[in-house]
């Protein structure tokens, strides 16, 4: 478990989680496939060999105000998440804030038989779930000898 504290008293130990925190913004370059790890939301990409299955994590999204399109075999995930601090009038002091907030957009590159017309997408308990069927002519299928 790692502990920090709100008021840090050790300078040298703040100058060492610095440099580490700076070696990791380096670490996680963005890709035309979105961050490689610590990109907001969460993303598990899988498939069956009907559909292909995405699950964003997003807790305390607007599912209205959550944008899918499909162009080209590129899915692209796009919004806004509200930031829930106190406002600046309030007068309150943060100390610490490792929500994210503010817009964010992930891009996911499809597979070639995938079909665009038929995606259904559902928001439930902070999960996007995405569903992306795959061309029936894709599918393997047997071929019976006579």
């Amino acid at each position: 478990m790692i502990y920090r504290s709100l008021f840090p008293r050790d300078i040298f130990a703040e100058f060492d989680r610095l440099q580490r925190d700076l070696q990791q913004a380096f670490d996680t370059s963005p890709s035309i496939r979105g961050f490689g790890r610590g990109g907001y939301p969460a993303l598990n990409v899988g498939g069956t060999p009907q559909s292909v299955e995405i699950y964003a994590f997003a807790p305390g999204l607007d599912p209205a105000k959550i944008d899918l399109n499909i162009d080209r075999g590129v899915l692209t995930i796009e919004g806004e998440r509200a930031a829930s601090l106190p406002a600046a009038e309030e007068k309150a002091a943060v100390h610490i804030n490792e929500r994210f907030a503010g817009r964010f957009r992930r891009v996911v590159s499809l597979p070639d038989d995938v079909d665009p017309n038929a995606v259904s997408a559902e928001y439930r308990n902070g999960v996007l779930h995405l569903a992306i069927k795959r061309r029936e002519s894709a599918a393997p299928r047997r071929i019976e000898v006579k």
